[in-house]
């Protein structure tokens, strides 16, 4: 180790004593006798066992990792307690001396050597409980199961022995639990489960913790078990799952967040595993933890003050415990949801926050440099004297060592460098945990007074709009399931959102829309205690729904989605275009590959969040309507490509690829139809669809339940429909429309691209031509992308029959507005009504199928707005009529966009839209009635 200031000359001369006396007339070696100047405990080792250090020297042995069993070479049964315990305790001194040795000698890295604590940790743990079941199994016999295989007692380490980060002279917190209640066999006499085990228990307990001649293995500390001190010494899983459900606490599911089986993994430990997963990770966002974490700092700090606890890098502000405060809180809010953050280990979880974007990695770097120094600081104080401390020395000594292990020049800047460190945490803890919510302002009182006196005009500005709103919240709440943290928590927040709502000068609808919304979260206190200690989060509500009714109705549909209000840079900031099918691949490189339950969520939930980001940034004019209606399709063609490759793995694993297949290239392609096609998705659009191939019967699957490539992709076909149409916790995905394939809802659901075509020359009837306009592949392989585009083009270049074409046009064009016009003298049906958006499409799709012939250029294009500046641009219209038709078209989709955002219906006043009205009637008129030769 190289260091800038050398050992004190009383401390060198310490380790040179120490050496001579262990090793009387040998040259003294260097390393050996820093070692014994830096730790006492390490010359109380050398003292009983003066041959390990040869074995220190071994550079092989230093470089080596492997972690052996201290009993390995023992018949357990017949290994009596005394040998057993001196087996545990000569090899816990021994590689707790190797371990000081590369920590003081060899400048090892922190993070190895906590880890490789811990390792020899759960092997000392796991061979004393293989000995402890041995012993207790030779007098009372062994449970088995139906196979007749011995069931073991899990042994469940907790804190930082649970996260691989066990400190130097820890104690270890343990909680054992048995699988199945079962009597033994084969003993002088059967006991009960409950009875073997706990003789088990206490026979571990007594060979790690009890004090013998050559020390202590570990304290063993039961305390964090069901029930604490007063609780059984060990639980059926059974019993274990009913504590945890009906009676866990707070500060054990942040316990309980560290726990990790010891041992080597065997068929109980992820049946254990799933019993607890529910009680610590909550499946929504969970911000109760903060309110518990804080609370639990709290109580930290004043037992820090009581016991006058002064220079603790553990428990004081700055310390260990508040990295792992912010660490875990956020693991336990997220978690639930975000299952790679589900880890007991904090470096991991540190590296997995940032690539959910829940932290930047300057601030994960940060915490994370930090944390290893503390580590590190911890790691020599407890190596001087194997004593279980966190306090900065205050002895000369101790303090001379501690400098020279810091490379510091004396004790004064080895304060001054770790206050540093403990400030840069302190202020990481306090952003996110922090000590208490915002304080109520002067003028909260008045929000107070309104909320418990169910009265707005007790308030500076009242609106009067709210009171019935209010009025039917209170009284909602009467019959609402809400306990009573629930109930202070909603207290808090009211008066909050009263506020709110009042600088954000809402309207008693929206008023009504938030109210909405917070019914539909009432009895889930986790979701009311996300806007209690968010007040940005509140405030991206009270100004979404002022905004759009629609997005209220979606948040109160999926409050999961409050959990996007938090942070406004990604609210407001959609995916760019082209990043939606990379982002929707990197989401699901979380999800399990063949959780189906789970993968259908992930897709809705990936929806929804998208949705509402992509609404906020049109509520708040960051897009136009145009760029949402891409931004919408973009997503839609996203989902659908993932809802593609999860429909085809699943039917590949059940009945093999269709010959000449592959991942990339399935033989599979899906046709999007009306706005999809034409690049015009809304908020609330189903998905018109059809799905080709590019198979016929006489090839088969490759699998051992082969079926013919039809059928296959038929039941790829029904698994995509089951994918999108079920409707889950979350809703269904999209509404999918698949009566425009061929021969409609008669047809087949998957169709051969030659038959499709076959069908489009043959069958299809003009609105299906008509239809075809606005379609185009957005899933398949390239090969099916060419040959979809040259049959389209194809299909709608063919001679057509003008006067045959306008009158069918027409009539169908008619039969629409007599079954579906909504409008009247007053109100004018955006979509429906004469001179609306459906008159305009009709009129594009008619000048494509009239002119394609000549024209085969305006068969490019799937939407509206360029085929009809093609259409101009090849004089089948004239540019003024082209450019009062886009006019009106993006004119008529703004309006409706806008009443569709605040749930309005189609309907606008005819007043405000005559003009637009009466050139689009204009436009038809030309297209359609005059100059009909020319046409």
């Amino acid at each position: 180790m190289s260091n800038s200031y050398p050992l004190p000359t009383s401390v060198q001369q310490l380790g040179q004593t120490r050496f001579t006396s262990l090793y009387p007339d040998q040259d003294v070696d260097e390393n050996i006798a820093k070692l014994l100047s830096l730790s006492d405990f390490a010359w109380h080792c050398l003292q009983s066992q003066p041959a390990l250090r040869t074995w220190l020297l071994d550079e092989t042995e230093c470089a080596n990792r492997v972690v052996e069993s201290p009993l390995s070479n023992s018949d357990l049964s017949e290994l009596d307690d005394s040998a057993a315990m001196a087996k545990l305790r000569l090899y816990r001194e021994k590689y707790w001396l190797k371990v000081a040795y590369l920590d003081l000698c060899c400048a090892n890295p922190i993070a190895d050597s906590i880890a490789y604590i811990s390792e020899l940790a759960n092997q000392l743990i796991d061979s004393a409980n293989q000995w402890a079941f041995a012993q207790v199994a030779k007098v009372s016999g062994t449970p088995v199961d139906a196979d007749g295989n011995a069931i073991p007692m899990l042994v469940l380490g907790m804190g930082k022995l649970g996260g691989r980060e066990l400190n130097y002279s820890s104690d270890i917190d343990l909680i054992f639990s048995y699988p199945r209640d079962v009597a033994t066999q084969g003993g002088r006499r059967s006991v009960e489960a409950q009875v073997f085990y706990t003789k088990v228990a206490q026979k571990l307990i007594m060979a790690l913790n009890q004090t013998t001649v050559n020390g202590q293995v570990f304290r063993v500390d039961m305390r964090l078990r069901p029930f604490g001190e007063s609780g059984p010494l060990v639980m059926s899983f059974h019993a274990m799952e009913d504590y945890y459900q009906e009676q866990g606490r707070e500060w054990e599911r942040y316990a309980m967040l560290k726990g990790r089986l010891i041992g080597t993994e065997n068929r109980y430990w992820s049946e254990f595993y799933e019993l607890l997963r529910p009680f610590v990770y909550r499946r929504y966002i969970d911000f109760s933890v903060i309110e518990s974490l804080r609370k639990m700092k709290h109580m930290i700090a004043q037992e820090v003050r009581r016991k006058r606890l002064t220079n603790n890098i553990k428990l004081g502000a700055g310390g260990i415990r508040e990295v792992e405060f912010v660490v875990q809180a956020l693991q336990m809010v997220r978690g639930g949801r975000e299952a790679n953050l589900q880890t007991q280990s904090l470096l991991l979880a540190l590296k997995e926050l940032v690539n959910n974007q829940v932290m930047t990695s300057t601030e994960a770097q940060l915490l994370k440099q930090n944390y290893l120094e503390l580590r590190r600081v911890e790691q020599y104080l407890q190596i001087f004297a194997d004593k279980q401390t966190q306090t900065l020395p205050d002895d000369e000594l101790n303090q001379q060592r501690l400098c020279y292990l810091l490379n510091k020049a004396d004790f004064s800047h080895c304060l001054a460098a770790i206050e540093q460190v403990m400030a840069e945490v302190h202020n990481e803890f306090e952003q996110v945990i922090g000590f208490e919510s915002e304080s109520a302002d002067p003028c909260e009182s008045e929000y107070i007074s309104a909320w418990e006196m169910t009265d707005v005009s007790l308030m500076c500005e009242p609106n009067l709009d709210w009171q019935a709103a209010l009025e039917d919240f209170k009284a909602r709440l009467t019959k609402a399931k809400i306990g009573t943290r629930g109930r202070d928590i909603l207290d808090k927040l009211m008066p909050l959102l009263l506020k709110q709502l009042t600088v954000a000068k809402a309207s008693g609808e929206a008023f009504n829309m938030i109210s909405q919304v917070l019914n539909k979260i009432i009895s889930r206190t986790a979701y009311l205690e996300l806007l209690y200690e968010n007040p940005g989060a509140l405030n991206q509500l009270v100004a979404l729904c002022c905004h759009s009714k629609w997005i209220g109705e979606h948040i109160s549909r999926y409050p999961i989605l409050l959990d996007e209000l938090i942070d406004p840079q990604v609210l407001y900031k959609p995916t760019p275009l082209s990043a939606y099918k990379d982002e929707i691949r990197q989401y699901f490189l979380r999800i399990e590959h063949g959780d189906l339950e789970l993968q259908m969520e992930a897709l809705r939930q990936f929806k929804q969040t998208h949705q509402l980001r992509i609404a906020a940034a049109d509520a708040t004019g960051v897009l136009s309507v145009m760029k949402v209606s891409d931004h919408l399709t973009a997503l839609a063609e996203a989902i659908v490509e993932q809802a593609v490759n999860i429909a085809w793995h699943a039917c590949v694993e059940r009945f093999g690829r269709p010959a000449n297949t592959s991942d990339q290239e399935k033989g599979f392609a899906v046709i999007a139809y009306g706005k999809t096609g034409g690049f015009e998705v809304g908020y609330d659009s189903d998905l018109d669809l059809v799905f080709v191939h590019n198979h016929d019967g006489s090839s088969y699957t490759d699998g051992d339940k082969s079926i013919d490539s039809r059928q296959f992709y038929l039941k790829l076909a029904q698994r995509l429909m089951h994918l999108f149409n079920t409707r889950t916790a979350s809703g269904i995905l999209y509404e999918l429309d698949t009566r425009l394939r061929p021969e409609g809802a008669s047809g087949l659901l998957a169709i051969n691209l030659e038959s499709y075509y076959h069908y489009q020359q043959t069958q299809a009837w003009t609105w299906e031509h008509q239809a075809l306009v606005r379609s185009r592949m957005i899933y398949g392989q390239v090969s099916l992308h060419e040959r979809f585009t040259a049959i389209r083009k194809d299909v709608l270049c063919q001679a057509r029959d003008t006067e045959k074409l306008k009158k069918e046009v027409i009539e169908m064009r008619e039969k629409m507005r007599t079954h579906l016009a909504k409008g009247n003298d007053e109100l004018f049906d955006l979509k429906q009504d004469r001179g609306g958006i459906t008159d305009i499409e009709f009129i594009t799709q008619y000048l494509v199928l009239n002119n394609a012939m000549q024209h085969p250029e305006l068969t490019t294009w799937s939407d509206n707005v360029r085929i009809l500046a093609d259409a101009a641009r090849l004089g089948c219209i004239t540019e003024q009529m082209q450019q009062e038709l886009v006019e009106a078209y993006i004119t008529y989709r703004s309006r409706y966009h806008v009443m569709s955002l605040d749930q309005q219906g189609r309907c606008a006043p005819r007043a405000e839209l005559t003009q637009h009205i009466a050139l689009v009637s204009n436009a038809w008129q030309k297209v359609f009635i005059a100059n009909s030769n020319n046409t």
